[in-house]
């Protein structure tokens, strides 16, 4: 549906976006990850055609940004990081106004109908410099959404609200990602993670990830980690990687008098659960519990942006 190949924007001498080049399906959520300054607004205002590229070009369903630029306007809907509302207008007011901009003939209905899907039912009268930060961003969906665009581009939708606002838009996200295509640009790494189907990172203006949460903390999962809880001498723990191959043992730490948590760690192309419960068995010990600890795609996004690894 979105196309970027080989996009590249300068601004004098400092490159903002390098070479860059994914595509986006029909009805993806897709997270669009990066440090601050790595490039991801400049990308999206190219693919909303509030920027020009420097090269490199940007299609959006078959349609060159060069050329169709009135077109694409209407097939995204888009919430800028500053969410940019009049605030001296109601919100009925200034929704009526985004669907004059918008061409909406008949508007009435339709601004109904976002009002009641954006949860804006209890302030629509009142002035929009009176609402909580949450609304203020309800409203600002709104005006993204109200000529039923098919694809959605929102920069940093929860940034700056409150734990319980966070929760309110991720599930309006989740709503309109039913129906739309959407892109999301955010550093709360949480909130990609709970909402999107695949995960793109960008550090200093290049591509350096590409893939399902899944898939990006595999690519970096050389070693498993193994948590065990278990009932056992303490002495004795140390008894499982001197007698099972290339086991370490991280730490041991108790929970009470006779229980012990155990970190264990191998390689993790050689699956050592099976060996490992059946030591402990052989042992007589008490196993509580065991599962592996993942790495987090915290780690995968500071090995790629800090570190500077790419996969």
């Amino acid at each position: 549906m979105i196309s970027l190949k080989n996009l590249t924007k300068d601004y004098g001498s400092v490159r903002a976006v390098d070479h860059a080049n994914f595509e986006i399906n029909e009805g993806e959520i897709l997270g669009f990850l990066g440090p601050n300054g790595a490039g991801k607004t400049t990308t999206l205002r190219m693919i909303t055609c509030f920027l020009s590229p420097t090269s490199g070009d940007i299609e959006v369903e078959n349609m060159n940004i060069n050329n169709k630029q009135i077109e694409i306007k209407r097939l995204i809907g888009y919430l800028p990081e500053h969410n940019p509302l009049y605030i001296d207008m109601t919100v009925y007011d200034y929704l009526k106004f985004i669907a004059d901009i918008r061409e909406i003939s008949n508007f009435g209905p339709r601004i109904k109908e976002v009002i009641k899907q954006c949860g804006l039912n209890g302030v629509v009268h009142k002035p929009i410099n009176t609402l909580s930060k949450g609304y203020k961003q309800r409203v600002g969906f709104a005006q993204a959404i109200i000529h039923d665009p098919k694809i959605l581009i929102l920069d940093e939708p929860t940034s700056g609200l409150d734990p319980n606002q966070i929760v309110e838009i991720r599930e309006l996200i989740k709503e309109l990602g039913k129906e739309k295509t959407l892109i999301i640009s955010s550093h709360i790494l949480q909130e990609v993670q709970a909402v999107c189907d695949r995960i793109i990172i960008i550090n200093e203006g290049k591509i350096v990830a590409d893939g399902s949460t899944e898939e990006l903390q595999s690519a970096f999962q050389n070693k498993t980690k193994l948590i065990l809880e278990l009932i056992a001498p303490e002495s004795e723990i140390i008894e499982i990687s001197n007698n099972i191959n290339e086991t370490s043992i991280l730490s041991t730490s108790p929970l009470n008098d006779a229980t012990f948590k155990v970190e264990i760690e191998y390689d993790s192309a050689k699956d050592k659960r099976a060996e490992i419960f059946n030591f402990v068995k052989s042992k007589e010990w008490v196993l509580l519990e065991m599962h592996r600890e993942n790495i987090s795609l915290e780690a995968v996004f500071r090995n790629l942006t800090i570190e500077g690894g790419e996969k």
